[in-house]
């Protein structure tokens, strides 16, 4: 290890800024005759991209952050309700999560059909199907089936839009509705025919990932068809009654079966509102974004994705580069979704409808997206991630407490930690929040951060504060019940609360509560209160270790099993300290040897050597292997951050290196997501590091500068001015380094970028190298919690 450091010492040494490979006047040259922008960023998405047991994401139409997810299922109860793998469809849904690890989901199903109508059950009315006959693009997809039966689908933001062409002379034209039978559990539902166009109904559903066990939602609907019926019926689980117009589901589907003329035409269309307020509601979003015909809103959809996409549109790299990028992209703006309807309406967390005058978000995977995502949406959508944050607040106003994975209007309690707090201090630290909307947040994460909710509650809240705020960790217990999750996880949950707490005392700070902000401020080194100087593993000693209330360890202390860290281990969650990397190089023995550590956690030399191989063979590569790994698992949240870590080792050129390699896990297939995207978690991580900008700190609203894999690489975000990267000559496949940069107020000689920086740049000029430089050494971001 001795001699690879020095070796690489000397390339630093050798390496100036004179060897670089592009001038500044090569680079303005660069701008001027460098590749150029996709016409339409939309022909590079792939939608099928993460169809799998592993990224779980869906391939179907929808508007960025809308209500409506309208996709294929190919099976029910199962991660991903669309598998790649099968050939077969059951029907068309609604609503998905992309990339969730838990079933849920896939209401209101409808499924064309032809024939006698015999049976309720998907499993014999499912149609067979080839990829070689599907088309997918941001807003539509469409599939023709074996039996000739074409379905098109498109979306609005509250609404679906389907369209159904039969083949000739194939008999009796159907169109079946499923309210009763979701992917994931479904507790009610039931459906009314109306009139001779018309089906409304609802479907309840909830206990995502059996965490919680009672949180549920409703999802109302009302489907208006372009053509009469002739014939229809309901059915109450396997019990189909011809001409009757009511059902309700039994013990598992409840439906209904519409028959149309086929000598009135071979197309069958219909427009479908959601609402999680009411069918009136529903009835309302359908009315109100009913378009004027498919192909128009098809187009609408297309518009606003090409629009969407080109906010932060890349040139140069290759075809799969952009492919894998503009996908990536893609997926990190599907959520949070609106939850309101047209009029403002809204189902909050006490389960009563109130109304917003600002669109209401809801499906916050928090514990995943504030490490990542929410840092995207921000950039990219201010204005929607205010209305995000405003979102939460009512979240707290008609509930009592934050969420921490909230489904529809339920609080799920799903994962550990506190991830509503940094994901909040994130948003104020970019200047988005206004006074009342910043102060309201503030106090209910005051509360979050000190108290517990009641015994029961549908909120579990952070539940291991009463042995965190009196001894600075988290006491293990292994009690059953939701409500003593982050105690099962005392080792994990400490870490995410110091992270959390020392964010928040920015923000107290900021509104002037100088004394709250001194009380978070000295939890910002709790991490240290885990760390055992007596454990050694790989060579290496000095880990977190998970304690009891009264000090001593709980259970096994060896840093490579997974114990009380959530979906990781010691080895993996000792990086969960970047708030202060200096205090926790310190424990390790010093910059050096966190280097040293950090160089074993990623196999540095294989790193530099074979990138490919070192992910594939050296990293964590299961999507679900989580658990007994020392090594650096880039499928899951808490190891996201952990490739920056070396620029606080006087090594930020390392951090580009990990980050070629980890580019080689995402391809432009069906199988290019290492692991569950979470509504955008892990695409956003990808977005990131290809642009070559990423806070690693939640709640620091400060970008580190990497290598680019872009030539250009320009940010547009919504009211705001353009940022223009410009990295010439950069290539993915290569390992490549930063050597210079240089921004419109001059040469950037520190390895980062303040929020407000970033967005006064105006250009900022990448110079690269294939060899390791000096850039950036000894010029890391400050603690978070430094004034």
């Amino acid at each position: 290890m001795r001699a690879f450091r020095r070796a690489f010492t000397a390339a630093l040494i050798a390496t100036t800024l004179a060897a670089a490979s592009v001038t500044a006047t090569g680079a303005a040259s660069a701008r001027e005759q460098g590749p150029e922008f996709a016409a339409d960023p939309t022909t590079l998405v792939d939608t099928s991209i993460g169809n799998n047991g592993d990224g779980t994401t869906f391939p179907g139409a929808s508007t960025p952050f809308g209500m409506v997810q309208l996709s294929p299922d190919t099976q029910l109860n199962k991660y991903a309700s669309y598998d790649y793998a099968q050939d077969s469809i059951l029907g068309f849904s609604h609503t998905h999560l992309s990339g969730v690890g838990c079933q849920t989901m896939g209401n209101i199903r409808f499924m064309p059909t032809t024939g006698d109508v015999t049976s309720s059950d998907p499993a014999q009315y499912r149609a067979k199907f080839s990829h070689d006959n599907e088309t997918r693009s941001p807003g539509y997809y469409g599939v023709k089936f074996d039996n000739g039966i074409e379905a098109e689908l498109s979306a609005t933001q509250r609404t679906g839009q389907h369209r159904y062409t039969f083949p000739s002379g194939s008999g009796a034209q159907n169109v079946l509705i499923e309210a009763g039978e979701s992917n994931g559990g479904t507790f009610a539902g039931g459906l009314k025919v109306v009139g001779d166009d018309t089906v409304e109904g609802w479907v309840q559903g909830g206990n995502f990932c059996w965490e919680t066990v009672k949180e549920r939602y409703r999802v109302y609907f009302s489907a208006k068809f372009d053509r009469k019926f002739s014939t229809f019926g309901t059915w109450t689980d396997g019990t189909l009654t011809p001409g009757k117009r009511e059902a309700q589901r039994g013990t598992k589907r409840a439906g209904a079966w519409l028959s149309f003329d086929r000598d009135k035409g071979d197309r069958v269309g219909a427009s479908v509102g959601l609402s999680y307020t009411s069918v009136d509601g529903a009835r309302l979003n359908r009315r109100a974004e009913q378009p004027e015909s498919f192909d128009k809103v098809r187009s609408a959809a297309h518009d606003t994705w090409r629009d969407e996409l080109n906010r932060m549109r890349v040139a140069g790299g290759s075809k799969a580069d952009q492919r894998t990028y503009y996908s990536a992209l893609y997926h990190s703006l599907l959520h949070p979704s609106v939850g309101s309807d047209v009029d403002g309406r809204y189902r909050g967390f006490d389960d009563q409808v109130h109304r917003s005058d600002s669109p209401y978000y809801q499906m916050f995977s928090l514990w995943d997206t504030y490490r990542s995502q929410n840092q995207l949406v921000a950039l990219l959508n201010p204005d929607k991630a205010t209305d995000m944050a405003k979102s939460l607040l009512r979240v707290y106003e008609d509930g009592g407490w934050l969420p921490r994975w909230g489904l529809g209007n339920g609080e799920t309690n799903v994962m550990s930690g506190d991830p509503v707090t940094p994901w909040i201090v994130d948003l104020y630290n970019r200047g988005l929040l206004d006074d009342r909307t910043a102060r309201g947040l503030f106090d209910a994460l005051w509360k979050n951060v000190n108290e517990v909710p009641q015994d029961q509650s549908v909120f579990r809240g952070r539940d291991g504060n009463p042995t965190y705020v009196k001894n600075g960790f988290i006491g293990y217990q292994d009690l059953p019940g939701y409500q003593f999750g982050d105690t099962r996880q005392a080792g994990s949950a400490t870490l995410e609360y110091a992270l959390g707490d020392c964010a928040l005392s920015t923000m107290a700070r900021g509104l002037g509560h100088e004394d709250k902000a001194d009380l978070l401020a000295g939890r910002c080194d709790n991490f240290t209160k885990l760390w055992d100087s007596g454990i050694s593993s790989k060579g290496f000693t000095g880990f977190p270790v998970a304690k009891k209330a009264d000090g001593t360890p709980a259970g096994d202390t060896d840093p490579t099993q997974s114990g009380a860290f959530h979906e990781g281990t010691a080895w993996q969650y000792q990086w969960l300290a970047q708030q202060d990397p200096q205090t926790l190089y310190g424990l390790m023995g010093g910059a050096g040897a966190a280097e040293q550590r950090l160089d074993t956690f990623f196999d540095m030399p294989t790193v530099l050597t074979d990138p490919a191989k070192a992910a594939s063979e050296s990293w964590v590569n299961g999507a679900y292997d989580y658990h007994n790994n020392f090594a650096f698992n880039p499928n899951n949240e808490p190891d996201f951050h952990a490739p920056w870590m070396y620029t606080w080792t006087g090594a930020p050129w390392k951090t580009s290196a990990v980050l070629r390699a980890m580019r080689t896990l995402f391809t432009d297939d069906a199988y290019g997501m290492p692991g569950n995207d979470d509504l955008g978690a892990t695409s956003s991580l990808l977005v990131f590091a290809m642009a070559g900008i990423f806070e690693a700190q939640p709640g620091s609203a400060n970008y580190i500068v990497t290598a680019p894999m872009f030539d250009k690489v320009e940010i547009r975000p919504a009211h705001g001015k353009p940022i223009a990267i410009e990295a010439p000559a950069a290539d993915a496949s290569k390992t490549q380094y930063v050597s210079s940069v240089r921004t419109d107020a001059g040469p950037l000689q520190r390895s980062w970028l303040s929020h407000r920086e970033l967005q006064d740049a105006g250009s900022i000029d990448v110079t690269l190298s294939g060899q390791p430089t000096r850039w950036g050494v000894d010029a890391a971001p400050p603690a978070v919690a430094q004034d």
